[in-house]
């Protein structure tokens, strides 16, 4: 053991002092003070004691050497620093241990003194700054002050192991647990003999980082530098405890009793120990080691663990009122994510009743938890009991959530359903059917008769009955199948007795379900039945009385409603029952005491239905005429006054917002009336009588289109039947429109219903009577009319009359109806004027009906006769047509039989060359024409001839540049021309040959030929052109006309294209008439485009294009001549006045028509061409 020297005064001698044998601390004090020792003996003699664990005399050293000690040396003021900051970081050790916080904080005090003295001294000095940052990091709320005397300190020296160790704790608090790891790693670096806490920060770190292996590494060279580690052994055991295995579990238990013996007041051993035998349930353990636990610590989360686990041991065992308060003591104690506490809490609200604060305490664990299913689930069912619409939205939330992580939960689904039932019928009507669903499919359970009960009264709510009547009826089975099923056993008394109010209940229903059908016998016996077996049952009454009441029996209704009372005197809906008799009779002062003695009863002081029948009570009343405006007024105010209060209890009200924009019309506040109403209609479109208010605005408004379509739609959308007072509100509407018919008709329909109501009467009268006014007053009535408004005129007399002498004095002022009667009177006496003008009217009416239906016979008979006439007239020019056709065919059959040629054999030389000429056939023009009378026989015309001379020198010159073969036939033709080497008979089968070209093979195969024809007139003024006309051809068969049409049709277009270079290049036209003789047009033109497409127009390219100038003639080269097109229109007229002369016809027949073969076959029967 080491000692130390103390000198003595005025000598040279010392007394040493061995640590193993230290005196007593005064002691120590008297020789330092008698000796003036210097202060750095102080302190190591304090040090030495403090390591003995002598603290109190520790204590008096350092405190005796701040004013005895020798103070007067080189360095002294080093030595006084130390024993300023030694006795100040005592101090703050005491603190830290200290649980009591004065005694704390006068600790606290005391170093804080101390430090701020040595300030004074050397502010800088090293150690200084270390323990003034301890201090300020251990009283809690100085944590940033403490970080800046760190980072002095390590700036200064980087490797300061206390200030590294002070960073780690201050960045673990802060939550950094990655900076804390690098503190921790960088002391560890610094000095590897550090002692295990820097280890066990190391583990804490590791473990908020998730890396538990590492953590486990990090508490276990913990115990291997200090076994007795109880920071190590806990973090050990809450890794063996999380691993959840019997093994380790063991193990854990183990480590924590190792830590207990180390040291048994450590909160944290304690807490985990009483978490483990909470779990044994050995609750008694549970609340002997948090009780001790609370006591042996001053923080605050210690403390919130062990006041939870000790409520929840008291929870368990049910003893809620202890639980109550240590879950309160949780709460308070407890962080915002210690959240347990809240849960625990919220339960015990929940036991007591208060669910405002359960509901606040789960919302506190919701929001440090979302998407909690338990507390989700909770908070669903404390705010679907609640009143507020908006916190019942939040558990419909709440509820659709849990169903939609837990589809399979039972409880959610009904839960959901029964929040539902308030808004979503059909909503509520699926969470239902997915619960009985699971319970069917998944739970193979039966489904309770409560749920069937509640599905019946849904589907009674929709309007499906017969569902309804059908669940109803399993679930009494059900009820009853599992009333007979339980085992009656002592403990189970109860049971029957649910199941008897389920059966009841649902019976009830099911006699609700009997009246909607109208099965009313059954419903009346089966509301009787059940009060035989439950004769307490009150609503089996009102059902009967309302019954009653429906039937008209009112009498009988009051007395089923007062047997109701004579079982519960107070109940609000039997007096409510009977008010609305003496309301429906108009009896307004006994209805309206029945509804005040409903609001005097305590429990139903704020019945909306009483307030808002009151209200109606004083409404009525503005509706009787009165001169107090007053009183008036009063009652305006009363009736605002109720409607307003229900809003106040329920702003939801729709009845009351009806009745206060009723008042605001009676007040004249029209628009803010009809504001409110639109309000109320928005919110609901099954109210009635918001629609009326709406009409009745409309009418006020003077709007009577839309306050009658207002009032029809009312009438169908929610009544079956005729209703008499909206049909009288629909008649006002239509007798102020003027439609007097439409409102007698709405009255008439009123009346079928209520024959003896003299309102509607006195009404019918009133419309009747007007109705005849004006009828009467119209000049242009007719006499059946005015008959018939005199009629009425005399019904809505009698009616006047009968009303003023047996009317209704409380509902209407008979005088007025007696003046009306005289008016009556008086009308009818001026009635007989009126008839007598509509039958004058009429009988001249009747004159000139006669008249005219005369003229127009007449003028029917004209017109037939003038039709026969035309008709006559068409018969007869037909059949003059149809005789000259006839007449014509048959001149043209003998025109055209021709002689049969005879046959000529040629020289061996020629006869290839005569073959080939006699297969060409011609057709002859007018130079060759056989005149009647002399067919086949007589010379050829000279004037044709010489005409044609010079016609053939003109083609020849056109020609000198063409082919040797073109000169060849020209020669040829030129040579015919000559008659050049015939025999007798030879000229006119020459002349046949140039002109027709036909072969006796050819003629053979035609029956007959069409000839053109040209008149003998060859003025100037024609141009020496002749004109050539095709007569209508008659043929054997359909092949042959064929063959003759495509044949005359190929001789004018050749004609055509020859005409056209006298003309303009290309341009024809040639008029054809069919047998019908409609227009047709035959067009040869490639210029010209069809400007009007139609459906009848054909248009046919038979010809190919010329790459020349000017189209030639020529046969041989037709292919190259610009395109041709035939158009086939009945409707287009001609207005062309270039017209085509044909003067002479085509020889090379059959080349035309090889050429014309590649067109469509083009039909036209019986045709004539023209000029």
């Amino acid at each position: 053991m080491g000692s130390v020297e103390i000198p003595l005064r005025d000598t040279d001698e010392v007394i040493e002092l061995f640590f193993d044998q230290l005196p007593d601390g005064d002691e120590v004090i008297q020789i330092l003070k008698q000796e003036h020792a210097q202060i750095h003996i102080w302190v190591t003699l304090a040090v030495e004691y403090n390591n003995q664990n002598k603290t109190a005399d520790f204590v008096k050293v350092l405190e005796a050497s701040r004013t005895e000690s020798n103070m007067n040396y080189k360095d002294s003021e080093k030595d006084q620093m130390k024993a300023l900051d030694t006795l100040a970081a005592h101090y703050v050790q005491q603190a830290n241990r200290e649980k009591n916080k004065d005694k704390k904080r006068e600790l606290f005090t005391k170093a804080t003194h101390l430090y701020t003295t040595a300030d004074k001294i050397i502010m800088y000095d090293q150690n200084h700054l270390l323990g003034r940052a301890y201090l300020c990091l251990l009283e809690g709320d100085k944590m940033d002050q403490a970080d800046a005397q760190f980072n002095f300190v390590l700036n200064q020296s980087p490797d300061n192991i206390p200030s590294l160790l002070g960073k780690a704790c201050i960045s673990f608090n802060k939550k950094d647990y990655k900076a804390a790891l690098a503190y921790y790693k960088k002391a560890l670096r610094t000095n590897a003999t550090c002692p295990a806490g820097v280890r066990l920060g190391m583990g804490h770190c590791f473990l908020k980082l998730g890396n538990a292996d590492k953590a486990r590494l990090a508490f276990e060279r913990a115990l291997d530098l200090d076994p007795k580690c109880v920071g190590a052994l806990v973090g050990m055991a809450i890794l063996e405890l999380n691993l959840q295995e019997s093994d380790s579990i063991r193990n854990g238990v183990q480590l924590l009793s190792r830590a207990y013996a180390v040291d048994s007041s450590n909160p944290m051993v304690l807490n985990h120990l009483a978490n483990h035998f909470f779990f044994k349930k050995d609750y008694s353990k549970v609340q002997h080691l948090a009780l001790h636990a609370f006591h042996n610590t001053e923080n605050e989360a210690m403390r919130a663990e062990s006041c939870y686990q000790m409520a929840r041991a008291f929870h368990v065992q049910g003893d809620y009122d202890q639980a109550f308060q240590y879950y309160y003591q949780a709460t308070q104690f407890a962080s915002t994510n210690f959240i347990l506490p809240h849960f625990g809490l919220g339960q015990m609200y929940i036991y007591r009743g208060d669910t405002e604060n359960a509901a606040l305490c789960f919302e506190r664990v919701l929001k440090a938890q979302p998407g909690n299913y338990e507390t989700m689930k909770i908070l669903g069912s404390l705010y679907a009991a609640s009143s507020s619409q908006s916190k019942r939205d939040i558990a419909k939330t709440h509820l659709k959530k849990v169903t939609e992580q837990f589809p399979d939960d039972v409880e959610a689904w009904i839960e959901l359903a029964q929040i539902l039932e308030q808004s979503d019928l059909q909503g509520s009507l699926s969470a239902y059917s997915t619960a009985m669903k699971i319970l069917k499919e998944k739970v193979q359970a039966d489904i309770p008769p409560e749920i069937l009960n509640n599905v019946g009264a849904l589907y009674y709510r929709l309007g499906n009955l017969e569902e309804s009547r059908k669940y109803f009826e399993q679930s009494i089975e059900r009820a009853k199948s599992d009333a007979e099923q339980e085992p009656h056993t002592e403990n189970s008394e109860q049971e029957p007795q649910v199941e008897n109010a389920i059966c009841v209940t649902t019976n009830y229903n099911l006699g609700r379900i009997y009246e909607g059908l109208f099965l009313c016998d059954k419903a009346e016996k089966n509301y009787k039945d059940t009060l035989k077996e439950h004769p307490n049952y009150v609503d089996c009454y009102l059902r009967l009385g309302c019954m009653a009441r429906d039937r008209g029996q009112i009498y009988e209704a009051s007395d089923w409603f007062k047997e109701a009372l004579q079982i519960n005197n107070e109940h609000p809906d039997a007096w409510s029952l009977i008010g609305n008799l003496h309301l429906a009779k108009m009896e307004w002062g006994p209805g309206q005491k029945k509804f005040e003695r409903i609001l005097k009863q305590p429990a139903t002081v704020n019945d909306s239905y009483s307030l808002i029948a009151l209200g109606n009570v004083w409404l009525q009343t503005l509706h009787v005429p009165t001169r107090d405006k007053e009183k008036e007024k009063r009652h305006q105010d009363r009736a605002l006054t109720l409607y307003k209060t229900v809003l106040k209890n329920d702003h939801r009200n729709i009845w009351a917002a009806n009745g206060i924009g009723c008042v605001l019309a009676h007040k004249g506040c029209i628009p803010e009336a009809r504001d409110i109403f639109a309000s109320v209609r928005e919110a609901t479109a099954d109210f009635s009588d918001v629609w009326l208010n709406i009409a009745h605005i409309y009418v006020e408004q003077k709007q009577y289109v839309s306050a009658i379509q207002m009032y029809e739609n009312c009438i169908r959308k929610f009544f079956r039947h005729p209703h008499v007072e909206i049909l009288q509100y629909l008649s006002r509407a239509h007798f102020r429109a003027g439609k007097l018919r439409e409102a007698k008709l709405s009255l008439l329909k009123a009346q079928h219903v209520a024959p003896h109501d003299t309102v509607l009467l006195f009404n019918t009268a009133l419309v009747l009577q007007r109705l005849a006014t004006q009828i009467l007053k119209d000049e242009k009535s007719d006499l059946q009319t005015v008959l018939q408004a005199v009629s009425e005129l005399q019904l809505s007399h009698k009616f006047f009359q009968w009303l003023s002498v047996n009317g209704d004095r409380m509902r209407y002022d008979l005088a007025f109806a007696a003046a009306e009667a005289r008016h009556c009177g008086d009308l009818l006496s001026q009635a007989q004027y009126h008839v007598a003008r509509a039958r004058s009217l009429a009988e001249e009416e009747k004159r000139m009906r006669k008249k005219q239906e005369e003229e127009r016979e007449a003028f029917r008979t004209k017109q037939r006769e003038e039709q026969h006439r035309l008709e006559e007239s068409r018969r007869q020019e037909q059949e003059k047509l149809l005789k000259l056709r006839e007449e014509f065919i048959e001149k043209t059959k003998k025109a055209t039989q021709f002689n049969e040629m005879p046959t000529e054999k040629a020289e061996k030389g020629k006869k290839s060359r005569k073959k080939k000429d006699d297969e060409d056939g011609f057709v002859t023009d007018g130079s060759d024409r056989i005149r009647s009378g002399d067919e086949g026989a007589g010379p050829p015309s000279k004037k044709r001839k010489a005409e044609r001379k010079p016609r053939q020198s003109e083609t020849k010159s056109r020609k000198k540049s063409k082919s040797g073969e073109e000169r060849g036939r020209t020669k040829e033709r030129k040579g015919r021309g000559e008659g050049k080497g015939v025999k007798k008979g030879s000229a006119k089968k020459s002349s046949n040959d140039v002109e027709d070209g036909l072969s006796s093979k050819q003629k053979s195969k035609v029956v007959s030929k069409a000839i053109i024809s040209s008149s003998d007139d060859d003025s100037s003024e024609e141009g020496g052109e002749r004109k050539a006309v095709v007569k209508e051809l008659e043929l054997a068969d359909e092949g042959e006309l064929l063959l003759a049409q495509r044949r005359a049709l190929a001789a004018v277009l050749y004609l055509v294209l020859r005409q056209s270079r006298d003309l303009h290049p290309a341009l024809g036209l040639v008029r054809v008439l069919d047998r019908d003789l409609n227009l047709a047009h035959v067009l040869l033109d490639d210029q010209i485009q069809d400007p009007n497409p139609d459906p009848n127009r054909v248009r046919v390219q038979i010809l190919g294009r010329n790459r020349g100038p000017d189209p030639v003639p020529n046969l041989a080269l037709l292919a190259d001549h610009p395109v041709l097109h035939v158009l086939l229109d009945r409707h287009v007229p001609d207005r062309n006045p270039v017209h085509v002369r044909v003067q002479h016809l085509a020889r090379n027949l059959d080349l035309v028509l090889k050429h014309l073969n590649r067109a469509p076959m083009i039909r036209i029967e019986n045709f004539v061409l023209y000029h």
